[in-house]
């Protein structure tokens, strides 16, 4: 397969991602609402899902965000960039492109995740929560990779200038 095909169907499931979390994000509110009762529901049900059923995603997932963070990390220290969430938060022109760059990384996982706890929430909770089901998603998959990539580039970058001060062979 070929970088510009990859590069192509990393940008559709980017898409079908970026759709699926809006289109629920706005059932949940529309059906749930914003209420004390739907905040509290909510985070009950994320604290006992990870010793619940399907508990193998509290790890699946973090670890492909890791390794996704990972990629784009040790890219960012060979291309000499400055950190991504730094970039996110203080640099409005490369915003957009850095936050793009993240969603393209992680879609996959979105979506896989939002799979995965749409099947938990029919098996356990017998109910369909859209809104919860994306919290977890971006929980689970977007936040580590948001959180881990400027280390991880921070890392590679120290050792990739140590790597070429060394010693010549």
């Amino acid at each position: 397969m070929s970088a510009q095909t990859d590069s192509r169907s990393a940008r559709i499931i980017a898409w079908v991602g970026i759709a699926l979390v809006a289109i629920l994000s706005v059932l949940g509110a529309i059906w749930y609402g914003f209420s004390t009762d739907v905040q509290q529901r909510i985070w009950h049900d994320i604290v006992e899902r990870p010793s619940g059923p399907m508990a193998f995603r509290f790890l699946l997932q973090p670890t492909m965000a890791f390794i996704a963070a990972l990629h784009d990390g040790v890219n960012d220290a060979r291309l000499g960039r400055s950190p991504y969430f730094w970039t996110i938060l203080i640099d409005p022109t490369r915003r957009t492109d850095r936050l793009r760059e993240g969603f393209l990384s992680t879609s996959r996982i979105i979506v896989l995740g939002l799979g995965m706890d749409a099947i938990y929430q029919y098996k356990v909770l017998n109910e369909f929560y859209p809104g919860e089901m994306v919290l977890v998603a971006l929980l689970l998959a977007f936040i580590p990779y948001l959180l881990l990539r400027g280390p991880i580039a921070r890392i590679a970058r120290r050792w990739l200038a140590g790597k070429s001060t060394g010693p010549v062979s």
